[in-house]
């Protein structure tokens, strides 16, 4: 039984503070506003899962919308069971090795009241539950990387083997206190490596694996998103829920979640200001898909240093994520691979950028908001060794994930049930019809993929929702037309 009490009196603490008691007899007193802010981040975090999906659905054609909507939410489900059977343990039991943990908490068993290993402010449940969210959004990060070409039955279970084989051995490595970068002096607020370089590198590992789609290289895959207004609702959730992935990750609420916060929003305003101006230069138009691009990696690029630096260096991380991130989704063309939503470039990349510029401008007075915290700092505070630390996590980081990536993918290449690479059906009708039988919308422009006719019939003036704004005719659409980029694109 959890021997937990609650403090009346203001003496010790402030009135109606959780005290547990171990069996030892020692006690440990938790501020309920520390538990009620790790909580909340928790749910703020949730919330970026399915906006990640409607981001990057609205990316995509109309008729893989659906799917990658229902794969935010299926990559919860699956990793809620995974981090529950041993993913938890395996990230941060406290007897584990310096790259993966071991079984102590297998099936959750013994994660209550104790204090965590994440911050003995708060207890191993609620830190259990908040980094459950980080490890549910890593691999549908990833999984945008499927999408036009891949099959969603599979995915379940490449979620479970990848947050199992990838996510828990980095998230140790990188935050349980016997990890390997952790003791060596890494720096890693809420992130950068286990979340973002992991998923981007496997985003890398999967378009390579499922190779191009179909008309790549000619105008039928020139496509613009959409629906851009997903991609802003997608924006705007995971922005809202980025101030609980790294305001959260100062595990209790005080200062020092407070900067956290501030640099997030800053890097995020920044990048996306500076994306929309680079794209601006080539087509003098003010793109809200550019500058919700900039957001994200403004974003991506704050997340390892947001614990660690203050707001002017946030300035900074917001343009260096926005201008690197955008000339990296050219490397895609120079190395031929087909990263669909270049999340590589974004995710990646743009957490390379944020653990470098950590190493430079982490300082120890910010880290030492929250009363608790004492680092040697970066380059800003004179210690140079810092950025060493920092190059050396995000390359273990990057080839890891990469290399773990692809051996999951061949292995269950050769178990034809679990096999990824959709067929050039699939690929023709779209998943959502071909997997799901299922539409994001009662309209799929079809017609402009599938060599027949196809009779559209429509009262007088009605629209489609397409681009175009009326369809009242019958479409022929040849195609080999379409194979070679003479056709309509979706």
């Amino acid at each position: 039984m959890v021997n937990i009490t609650y403090d009346a009196c203001k003496i010790s603490s402030p009135a109606g503070s959780i005290i547990y008691t171990d069996d030892s007899g020692t006690q440990t007193i938790y501020q309920n506003g520390d538990i009620a802010w790790t909580l909340a981040g928790t749910a703020l975090v949730f919330i970026m899962i399915p906006g990640l999906g409607y981001f990057y659905s609205g990316l995509l054609r109309r008729k893989n919308a659906l799917s990658m909507i229902y794969m935010s939410v299926m990559t919860i489900a699956v990793v809620s069971f995974q981090w529950f059977f041993w993913g938890y343990s395996l990230a941060f039991s406290e007897t584990g090795s310096a790259y993966i943990g071991n079984l102590k908490y297998f099936g959750m068993k013994g994660v209550a009241a104790a204090p965590s290993i994440g911050s003995a402010r708060i207890p191993a449940l609620v830190f259990a539950v908040y980094q459950l969210m980080f490890a549910a959004i890593t691999p549908m990060l990833a999984l945008g990387a499927v999408s036009e070409r891949g099959r969603l039955g599979p995915c379940i279970a490449f979620v479970f083997i990848w947050s199992t084989l990838v996510y828990d051995p980095i998230a140790c490595w990188t935050w349980n206190s016997n990890g390997w970068s952790f003791v060596l002096g890494g720096l890693d607020f809420a992130g950068g490596s286990p979340v973002h370089i992991s998923s981007g590198s496997a985003a890398l590992a999967i378009s390579i694996y499922l190779g191009k789609r179909r008309g790549y290289g000619t105008e039928r895959l020139a496509y613009k998103p959409h629906n851009t207004s997903y991609v802003i609702l997608g924006t705007v959730l995971l922005w809202f829920g980025w101030f609980g992935f790294n305001g959260g990750s100062a595990l209790s609420a005080n200062l020092r979640a407070a900067m956290a916060c501030v640099v997030t929003n800053l890097a995020a305003s920044v990048g996306g200001l500076t994306w929309m101006l680079w794209d601006y230069r080539i087509e003098r138009k003010w793109s809200a898909v550019g500058f919700c691009s900039g957001a994200i990696a403004g974003l991506v690029a704050i997340t390892p240093g947001s614990g660690f630096v203050g707001a002017p260096a946030a300035v900074l991380f917001g343009v260096m994520a926005g201008t690197i991130c955008n000339f990296a989704t050219q490397l895609k063309f120079v190395f031929g691979y087909d990263d669909t939503l270049d999340i590589f470039a974004s995710h990646a990349v743009g957490g390379v950028v944020g653990n470098v510029l950590t190493g430079l401008f982490a300082q120890a007075s910010v880290a030492g908001f929250d009363g608790i915290t004492l680092i040697p700092g970066g380059w800003l505070d004179h210690h140079y060794i810092q950025l060493g630390y920092q190059l050396a996590d995000s390359v273990a980081a990057l080839s890891y994930s990469f290399v773990m990536t692809t051996i999951i993918l061949w292995l269950m290449h050769f178990i034809p049930f679990l096999r990824m690479r959709g067929s050039e059906d699939a690929e023709i009708v779209g998943l959502d019809e071909y997997d799901m039988g299922e539409f994001a919308y009662d309209y799929v422009g079809l017609e402009q993929e599938i060599g027949h006719d196809i009779e559209t019939k429509m009262s007088e003036g009605m629209t489609t929702g397409g681009r175009e704004p009326h369809h009242e005719h019958h479409h022929n659409v040849d195609e080999n037309s379409l194979e070679k980029g003479l056709g309509s694109p979706a």
